[in-house]
């Protein structure tokens, strides 16, 4: 019997987000679902003010630094971390 493969981001559903940049207008996202294509994994995500603002996004692009933060962060922690990089 081969191994089972390893899951491409087990913990994505219910994780949190914080866009370095305003997305539609917000920054504090959480995702509610996954969609395994081949070898893409994508991310439902919505704006955690308003679940009306939704979209789609590759689950790779949240380990870009440049562009997310994981959990929620203050307006200070982001002005923070930009000086930082």
């Amino acid at each position: 019997m081969s191994k089972a493969k390893k899951k491409k981001f087990p913990h994505l559903v219910g994780s949190k987000w914080t866009a370095r940049q305003s997305t539609w207008g917000w920054r504090h996202f959480q995702v509610i679902n996954r969609k395994n294509q081949g070898k893409w994994v994508f991310a439902e995500m919505v704006a955690s003010c308003d679940p009306k603002t939704r979209f789609w996004l590759n689950a790779e692009r949240l380990r870009d630094d440049s562009a997310w933060y994981p959990g929620w962060k203050t307006s200070a922690e982001i002005q923070e971390r930009s000086v930082d990089i």
